[in-house]
């Protein structure tokens, strides 16, 4: 859709670290191919970002740059949760409109090791953090949005 921004600049956050990494970049980049979108690789740091002044930014996604926060030697480790809530209050500085894409990690009820919880609790946090700060929030559940804060489905 059209934010009615100049410029839509698409903020990847996946590290590309292995084979199976790299394939998923090139199928992202594959099917936002066409679409106007100028892609900044941002794996840590956001609150650290520039952007164009009143673009339209897709941040994809909070679950690989809670994972860079967390565990990379240049991420903020245990302040990932304030590193990434900075950086989405950034975004929303300088975009017209900020789309925040994160994942569900929450609904299989197993016991994790500690590395694996400090990633829930991080996304849980931010999670909530963005909840509250986002004027829409809306769910996707096989392809059908849910709308669960503000405005109509898009």
């Amino acid at each position: 859709q059209n934010c009615g921004c100049e410029r839509k600049i698409y903020i990847a956050t996946m590290l590309p670290t292995g084979e199976e990494s790299q394939q998923r970049i090139l199928r992202h980049r594959a099917q936002r191919a066409g679409k106007g979108f100028e892609t900044i690789e941002c794996f840590t740091s956001l609150a650290k970002l520039r952007l164009p002044a009143g673009c339209g930014a897709l941040l994809e996604c909070v679950g690989n740059l809670a994972a860079n926060e967390l565990y990379s030697p240049q991420g903020a480790g245990n302040l990932a949760a304030e590193a990434i809530t900075s950086g989405v209050e950034n975004l929303c500085r300088q975009a017209k409109e900020v789309i925040v894409v994160t994942n569900d990690v929450f609904s299989d009820g197993i016991d994790y090791d500690e590395g694996t919880e400090a990633y829930l609790r991080v996304m849980s946090q931010v999670h909530a953090w963005l909840a509250r700060r986002a004027d829409q929030v809306a769910e996707v559940v096989c392809g059908i949005p849910i709308i669960h804060k503000g405005g109509e489905k898009r």
